[in-house]
């Protein structure tokens, strides 16, 4: 139980876990109807399936950006209108995005990135570690999912999976 993973360990687990998440996201996208892939019409937000799975994209894009000078800006995300629009563009930066990810070389895990963002009061700038950064990213991913979740009971359609939109932290029976 002292065992410590290594750094490549550590990576594996930290890209296997995102990817895991991601291709949940892209099951649903594959799964549903251009029509509800861009459904606004659910209250409160008003906000469409696209528009969900392409924020949480253009975050994992803005970190793989922001690697050849390590500096991660979040307010450059793309908003591409076009993925969020069409559901086959949605899935295709999907795939973009994994692609990326596995691509990424174990080296970065550990360096440190400078990290900028607005948080409503103009840009804060931190340093993380890649790692920490993409971690953030992924609890970010699992947060959109669960307001996607709640957007597709409201249109009638099923998760994709149990876990779609929960932390894995969160204790089973409490979900039910």
């Amino acid at each position: 139980n002292n065992f410590i993973p290594s750094s490549l360990q550590k990576f594996k687990t930290l890209i296997a876990a995102i990817i895991q998440n991601l291709e949940r996201g892209k099951k649903l996208v594959w799964n549903i109807e251009q029509d509800q892939y861009t459904d606004n019409g659910v209250a409160p937000y008003y906000s469409s399936i696209g528009i969900h799975m392409r924020h949480v994209l253009d975050i994992f894009d803005c970190i793989i950006d922001g690697l050849p000078t390590k500096k991660i800006d979040l307010t450059q995300r793309k908003r591409n209108e076009r993925i969020e629009q069409d559901r086959l563009s949605g899935l295709a930066y999907y795939d973009q995005i994994i692609s990326k990810l596995k691509e990424l070389d174990t080296e970065y895990l550990d360096l440190e990135f400078e990290v900028s963002d607005d948080l409503g009061r103009g840009m804060i700038k931190a340093k993380y570690t890649l790692a920490a950064v993409l971690i953030q990213a992924h609890s970010h991913a699992i947060h959109h999912f669960a307001s996607i979740g709640y957007i597709i009971h409201q249109l009638g359609i099923a998760l994709p999976d149990e876990d779609f939109g929960y932390n894995p932290t969160t204790p089973k029976t409490i979900r039910y």
